[in-house]
């Protein structure tokens, strides 16, 4: 018992050091006129308030207090000090013989106490005899075992020394992408002559977190998929994937998000921002251009293209929460510091939404938007510019687009309302309907208005066939022109887009998703002869 009472001790030295010198005090120092009498010392153990068990109950105690670690150790891991009525410590005054004899027994007394729970229920020899039995019954495993260990030690410390980042990871996605426009006529009556295409599209995330709330994303971006406008004469055919940079390497996207509190997320946007990226669109199954749906339209509203390509800031409030709101400003040109362009004095877009989500299976928002186009690109001497003006973020006509012509200045309210229903896990179904009110701001037609309306309705069903799979149908109506103050630019006919994709999950890492658009009246127009598009895309993601 005496040899296990030393070894208790041995491994809590604190015990003897805060005993003898938590009052700051040395025995060798005091004098018989110190010494406190029998009398004196129960009056001292009656003005105490009694065993705590905390040190931060004691008021005049502080962890800067050359003694606070054994004085804590003491109180919360032996329980051997009380203090004062007062809440108070004391632990400057002078330490008494009798307060030490007290003290020390008091510890001493809770040790024994530790000692006798320790060891009430002892191994036997037998247990010992059966461990050591079963030690040598398995010395082969636990030796792989610890080769194991202490080769997963070798590699982790290997893995420390030369990672990458200790702040930032790396996010890959790379599309290959099979594709063919079908048709007897392209839009506009000139002949579809079109080639099979394979091309490509990569993209590298390097996302960095200093807070573990907060992410920097700087991406990386090659690609030489081309639109396939210029073969069907309009851009309801185009993929929503598309990316033509040569497969020369740009920097893609640069913004920081973080959370300002609790209920308030806000991110900044250094250039190519869009609302897309920054707020719900309520299409969990398509948005994804790497994995959603194949065309442009087909991925999510066209009301939240609206200002893409600059920079800007997107607040939402209560992120987390059955209600939230988002407010969003972007400026399309806000490097260029010539007049007319800029954050304030050009091309901007406001852009609001309220997002309720009452129970799991249903979810729906209201969207409105305020955009400004000033007709004029920066990279020009003259003003003006076929596709500058683009009302629609290039998913419906032409005339949806610039309904007041090339190159005019245009402003525009823009209204949408989106849902998603999920009835099961296996099972979404999704839309969205939009409203744009459009006003002439230069020249001739200076006030003249136009109208434009949109609508989509889209169904998912997960783990068809396989599980990680996905069938998917679009089907809708892409921008178009329904009134225009200026004649000759109104659509006369209604278009209808309609998309079939079947996603197959190869593994975790690699899916392959054919599918097929098809295009009836293409630009709202008749007269023009249904477009297919065939493609299969491949994404690989690491």
């Amino acid at each position: 018992m005496t040899k296990l009472f030393w070894n208790v001790l041995k491994v809590s030295p604190v015990i003897f050091a805060a005993t003898f010198f938590a009052a700051n005090s040395t025995l060798a120092g005091e004098t018989k006129e110190q010494v406190t009498t029998v009398a004196q010392l129960s009056q001292e153990e009656s003005n105490s308030f009694g065993q705590v068990t905390s040190v931060s109950q004691f008021s005049d105690v502080q962890p800067t207090d050359w003694a606070f670690q054994a004085l804590q150790s003491l109180v919360e891991r032996y329980g051997c000090i009380a203090g004062y009525p007062n809440g108070t410590y004391r632990g400057n005054r002078a330490l008494t013989r009798y307060e030490f004899a007290a003290g020390l027994n008091a510890c001493l007394d809770r040790v024994n106490e530790l000692i006798a729970t320790a060891t009430a229920d002892l191994v036997t020899k037998q247990d010992l005899a059966t461990l050591q039995r079963l030690q040598e019954e398995f010395s082969a495993e636990l030796a792989t075992l610890r080769g194991r260990v202490d080769g997963l030690e070798a590699r982790t410390s290997e893995l420390e020394a030369n990672q990458f980042s200790t702040t930032t990871k790396l996010v890959g996605e790379a599309i290959f992408n099979v594709s063919d426009a079908f048709g007897d006529q392209r839009a506009g009556g000139a002949d579809l002559n079109s080639n099979t295409v394979f091309s490509d599209r990569v993209r590298l995330s390097l996302e960095s977190s200093f807070t573990g709330k907060d992410k920097l994303q700087v991406r990386l971006q090659a690609g030489n998929i081309v639109q396939n406008n210029t073969v069907t004469g309009t851009n309801m055919t185009r993929l929503g994937y598309e990316a033509d940079t040569g497969n020369g390497v740009e920097i893609d996207k640069i913004n920081y998000a973080f959370n300002l509190s609790d209920a308030i997320r806000v991110k900044i946007d250094a250039n190519n921002a869009e609302f897309f990226e920054n707020t719900n669109v309520f299409n969990p199954d398509f948005r994804s251009s790497g994995s959603g749906a194949l065309s442009r339209y087909g991925r999510f509203s066209p009301i939240y293209r609206q200002g893409a390509g600059g920079a800007g800031v997107t607040v939402t409030f209560n992120p987390n929460d059955a209600l939230s709101l988002t407010g969003a400003y972007l400026a399309p040109r806000s490097s260029n510091p010539n007049d007319g362009f800029g954050v304030f004095d050009g091309d901007y877009a406001a852009f609001g939404q309220i997002a309720f989500q009452p129970s799991k299976a249903f979810n729906i928002g209201l969207t409105y938007a305020h955009t400004y186009d000033g007709g004029r690109d920066p990279d020009l001497t003259v003003a003006g510019n076929p596709n500058d003006i683009n009302l629609t973020g290039s998913t419906g006509s032409a005339f949806a687009a610039r309904p007041f012509g090339n190159g005019v200045a245009t402003s525009a309210n823009h209204y949408g309302i989106e849902a998603t229903f999920q009835p099961s896990s296996k099972l979404t179904v999704g839309g969205w309907v939009g409203y744009t009110t459009a006003k002439s701001e230069a020249g001739a037609t200076r006030g003249s208005d136009a109208d434009l309306f949109f609508w989509a309705a889209t169904v998912g069903l997960k783990d068809f066939g396989r599980e990680g799979n996905l069938l998917g149908l679009i089907f809708g109506q892409s921008p178009r022109v329904t009134s225009n103050d200026i004649a000759g630019r109104e659509d006369p006919d209604t278009s209808y887009h309609a998309e079939a994709l079947y996603k197959v999950k190869l593994t975790d890492n690699i899916a392959v998703t054919p599918g097929v658009l098809v295009i009836f009246n293409p630009e709202h127009n008749d007269a023009n002869d249904t477009i297919y598009i065939g493609t299969l895309r491949t994404t690989f993601t690491f």
